[in-house]
């Protein structure tokens, strides 16, 4: 079976990052864990270190450029983008080991469904289902959801860009024109504190707003600054 890189972009992760590098143990083959962070004065880097990752130091910070100096010095064929917020599902290993032995599938781009890890609530229930079947009609899988993609294919459309934000939008936009993303039907656990801080149609259409506006020009560094008020 092939190896697995996944890689990690991380800023301030020490608390959130352990529950995620617990769940990545049930590889069984190789696994390759890179950590690319952005500047953290935490304790992130420690932590990584005892979970048996490798820790990188971007020369420049943000999610896109931390993603791509990862994947750039990351070694295996296959490799899985994550966020450090998130959580596997107990039975993860099984299905990407499909993927890996399944020779077509290295032509594909594979997400997990979208799930937030908090008690159901039914704007939270609806936003799941919209997210899930945007993912699958539209080929527009987020960050949040993860990535699987073989580098062959990740190399073919120019990676990651150093972006800001919406690297995640710009990428699978790319990838979209040349390949199908498929789900790889199971669930990624992202953190509910997001939708906590402001209620779910609030977010929701904020996120819309930032991706319009990436659409209609706006820069990331402009959309960030939004971001984060």
């Amino acid at each position: 079976m092939a190896g697995l890189s996944v890689v990690i972009p991380t800023l301030e992760e020490a608390n959130r990052l352990p529950l995620l590098l617990a769940d990545l143990q049930r590889w069984q083959g190789e696994l390759e864990i890179v950590i690319c962070d952005g500047g953290s004065r935490d304790q992130t880097r420690q932590v990584a270190h005892l979970g048996g990752a490798t820790v990188l130091d971007s020369p420049t910070a943000g999610r896109g450029p931390q993603l791509r100096w990862g994947v750039d010095h990351s070694c295996h064929s296959w490799v899985l983008v994550l966020h450090a917020d998130s959580r596997l599902p107990g039975y993860w290993h099984h299905r990407v080991k499909q993927i890996l032995n399944t020779p077509q599938a290295r032509f594909s781009a594979w997400s997990f469904e979208f799930k937030v890890d908090t008690e159901a609530r039914p704007m939270l229930w609806l936003l799941e289902r919209m997210v899930n079947l945007r993912s699958r009609w539209l080929q527009r899988p987020y960050g949040d959801q993860g990535l699987l993609i073989h580098r062959q294919l990740y190399q073919r459309i120019g990676g990651y860009r150093p972006l800001a934000l919406m690297e995640d939008l710009d990428l699978v936009e790319r990838l979209s024109k040349i390949a199908t993303l498929r789900s790889l039907n199971c669930a990624l656990l992202t953190s509910a504190q997001r939708w906590q801080e402001r209620s779910v149609l609030m977010q929701a259409w904020r996120n819309a707003r930032l991706r319009w506006l990436w659409r209609q020009g706006r820069s990331a560094d402009q959309l960030l600054r939004m971001y984060q008020r």
